[in-house]
């Protein structure tokens, strides 16, 4: 396997990593209008991903920067031609993150409120709009020679990337009331294995539909079989929040949201960036990437600490692995 293929690979795994861990972030702040029925019901919901909601977002830093020094074209192209989705993602993230630290800063209910709307929305735009741009960069966007996209923002709302984007909301929040049902008690937990149940039937049709459509117009065997697998995966995920099993569940939920962004990847390669409009614009492994050298001194530096990220973030989930209950949160002031 030459290094520019590797980085591929590679790339695909930070992206894997990033809506596996983000993905129950944004469904647990997308879960507050239904699962938190006073001020003490959202704190908990909070403080399930208070310790590791940042260090969860890391990971599309990661990605970002390995995207940029791997495949200078490919991000080039990408953050130009998508530029305005992905300014609103991050202003998405940037509302989110300013809302988990600010909301209690105040007593009043309405400050509380405001904050708490923003970090719904703050979740949902971002789970939308990632599944809106990997559905367009399979399906292909309109590239002239140079390698600059010629659509517009608005080319990008087609229905297939908008069904994109509404399988990955829907993974990402029922991932995301899943794992508030492995992480609290009482109440709460039984509300949110109930709430996985329903979404999780809506997230089974909608995910099927989107996967096999990608399948049949842009898909490989290799993609297929993966496509195939994540759909097993959602179904035995969804019997075992059936039977209470909530670890397992979880699990098969991370399982399934992998195998789905990989199968993404697997129906783009070799190409990085397909021309809708002439596949001799399309940009591929070979004419994006960067130079041999580039490549070498970026696989040993991820050969050391890629293993101590994944150490760290492993030893980070292990400490706050505890349930959390509503006696546990302190009487706000």
């Amino acid at each position: 396997m030459d290094l520019p293929t590797l980085w591929f690979f590679i790339i695909g795994f930070f992206f894997v990593g990033y809506f596996v861990l983000d993905g129950f972030d944004f469904g647990v702040g997308m879960s507050l209008p239904f699962l938190g029925k006073d001020d003490t019901d959202r704190r908990v919901l909070i403080n399930t991903i208070g310790p590791v909601w940042d260090l969860n977002e890391t990971w599309v830093i990661v990605a970002g920067a390995a995207l940029f020094a791997a495949f200078p074209e490919w991000y080039a192209t990408m953050f130009s031609g998508f530029y305005l989705a992905l300014l609103l993602i991050l202003l998405a993230l940037i509302a989110r993150g300013v809302s988990f630290e600010y909301r209690h800063q105040r007593p009043e209910v309405r400050w509380k409120r405001r904050f708490d709307l923003m970090i719904t929305i703050g979740s949902a735009v971002p789970a939308l709009l990632w599944g809106v741009a990997f559905a367009n960069v399979v399906r292909g966007v309109p590239l002239d020679a140079n390698f600059n996209y010629t659509g517009t923002f608005f080319d990008l709302l087609n229905p297939y990337a908008l069904l994109g984007g509404v399988t990955t909301l829907l993974l990402f929040f029922t991932h995301g009331v899943v794992f508030v049902s492995l992480k609290t008690e009482g109440e709460i937990r039984e509300r949110a294995r109930r709430l996985a149940v329903r979404s999780g039937i809506v997230t089974i049709v909608v995910a099927a539909g989107f996967l096999t459509i990608t399948t049949l117009m842009h898909g490989t065997l290799a993609s297929g079989l993966l496509s195939a697998a994540a759909a097993v995966a959602l179904i035995v995920s969804f019997v075992a929040n059936l039977r209470g099993r909530e670890g397992v569940a979880f699990g098969f939920m991370a399982v399934t949201i992998g195998l789905a962004v990989a199968s993404l990847f697997a129906a783009l390669f070799p190409a990085v960036m397909p021309a809708s409009n002439d596949p001799a614009h399309s940009l591929t492994i070979a004419n994006a990437s960067s130079s041999t050298y580039t490549l070498q001194v970026m696989t040993w530096v991820a050969l050391v600490f890629v293993p101590l990220i994944l150490l760290y973030q492993g030893f980070t989930y292990w400490v706050f692995r505890k349930r959390i209950t509503r006696a546990a949160i302190p009487a706000a002031h």
